[in-house]
């Protein structure tokens, strides 16, 4: 079923061309219809969400709905990014699921206190990274976009 949510976009920034090439794959598999712009490092992440340099063309470059942000970028790290999102009340309610590796304690606790919505572990198997998305889709679009329409946060 189609919802006004399949129109956004959604940002991936992944800085390993493996891990974004899965991600996009299992994004068709999983059917998910948003748009899924990829940046390679934080500094092209903010850049993006604040409609900077190339980014500033948004029929091109859409503000996301939502970001997977992987932690361990070049450039700029991943919590930072995160904090710095946090830190700009023009993108401080956009919806943030930490996509990582890894596992440690340390590094969930961490993306949580600086305001990441989820903390996701990067599932090993393909078919799981589908499920993972099909379940995160079905909650996104009923869940987690109450906040300032996509609109006003450009």
């Amino acid at each position: 079923m189609d919802s006004i949510f399949d129109h956004h976009a959604v940002l991936l920034v992944e800085d390993n061309p493996d891990d974004a090439l899965l991600m996009e794959s299992a994004w068709k598999s999983a059917r998910i219809r948003n748009r899924l712009p990829v940046v390679s490092d934080g500094e092209q992440a903010l850049a993006y969400l604040n409609g900077m340099g190339i980014y500033a063309d948004r029929d091109q470059y859409p503000f996301p709905v939502a970001v997977f942000l992987d932690l361990k970028l070049p450039r700029i790290d991943g919590l930072d990014v995160l904090a710095a999102i946090r830190e700009n009340p023009q993108l401080q309610h956009l919806h943030v699921d930490v996509l990582s590796a890894s596992a440690r304690s340390a590094d969930v606790e961490k993306a949580l206190r600086l305001g990441a919505n989820s903390y996701i572990v990067k599932p090993s198997r393909v078919e799981d990274l589908v499920e993972m998305l099909s379940a995160w889709r079905s909650l996104a679009r009923f869940n987690m976009y109450v906040l300032p329409p996509v609109a006003a946060m450009v």
